[in-house]
């Protein structure tokens, strides 16, 4: 039987009228702010990913609220009632199922509109996986992209990843369980299998769980095989080194398999720095 949480001291001083960011947890129910209760005690409307999840985690604290869906599907309709509810001074906050909304879900439009329209928005900061796995990783965090999750199907993945190949910063992915040992092996294909990497599963979690070592080690791991919930990737940022005639055709080959020769020369040029047109030239000849 799960232990009780403590009832929050709630502060009683109001909150002035706005929307209102929240960040929820990611998976340890203790890992929410107390700003972020407050907020939630007072809103007068929750806009929630998925109301089951945000009510579990209101009901845990011994509060309740007005909830509205607010996702991909429904957040057309729920918009207009957030900006009715804003308009009339009111207060409307705005969570995802977890961590900090806005990373990888719809809400900036939400954001953006409550801001076009005059009202004050509010973030109110807190648990958020992608900072979460960077901050135990091990990788360098001077300069990181997130690129969320990468398309669900191989070819478009390797096309996606091409992309950031070249990008000398480490690499943030969210993907779901059931693509994980795909996506390692599309990343290693295209990446570089030595490209070293941490997986980053089940975070705040009891089974809380770091895999670490270079792509194609990972994708090789059984453990690694459909793992339940959302994963974070996180890969080190490429070698500084220049890319070889070796290294262009063999990149080539694999893109020849997959493209046309004008636009394999297009994902490689972009992946290894080189000329799109001598690239162009090189796919044509190994074509024949």
């Amino acid at each position: 039987m799960a232990r009780a949480l403590p009832p929050p001291a709630l502060d009683d001083a109001p909150l002035a009228a706005g929307l209102y960011v929240v960040a929820t947890p990611i998976g340890n129910l203790r890992d929410i702010t107390l700003r972020a209760l407050d907020v939630l005690a007072q809103a007068d409307l929750v806009l929630a990913e998925d109301t089951r999840v945000t009510g579990k985690l209101l009901s845990a604290y011994g509060l309740s609220a007005r909830l509205e869906r607010h996702d991909e599907h429904a957040a057309e309709r729920a918009r207009p009632k957030a900006m009715a509810v804003l308009a009339e001074g009111g207060r409307v906050a705005l969570v995802s199922d977890a961590g900090t909304p806005l990373i990888s879900d719809p809400g900036y439009r939400l954001v953006r509109e409550a801001a076009a329209a005059g009202h004050r928005v509010f973030p109110v900061p807190g648990a958020s996986a992608l900072l979460a796995g960077l901050s135990a990783a091990g990788l360098p965090t001077d300069r990181f992209l997130f690129v969320g999750f990468p398309p669900p199907k191989s070819a478009a993945r390797r096309t996606f990843l091409a992309e950031f190949a070249g990008v000398r910063a480490t690499l943030a992915f969210f993907e779901g369980g059931s693509r994980l040992a795909d996506c390692l092996a599309d990343m290693a294909a295209v990446l570089g299998g030595d490209r070293e990497a941490v997986v980053c599963r089940e975070l705040t979690k009891l089974y809380e769980t770091f895999y670490r070592g270079p792509l194609a080690t990972l994708a090789a791991d059984p453990a690694l095989d459909a793992p339940r919930g959302e994963i974070v990737i996180l890969v080190a940022p490429g070698r500084e080194t220049e890319a070889t005639a070796a290294d262009a055709d063999a990149a080539l080959i694999e893109a020849l398999g997959r493209l046309k020769p004008a636009d394999a020369a297009a994902e490689v040029a972009k992946a290894l720095g080189l000329p799109r047109r001598d690239l162009y030239r090189r796919a044509l000849e190994l074509k024949r």
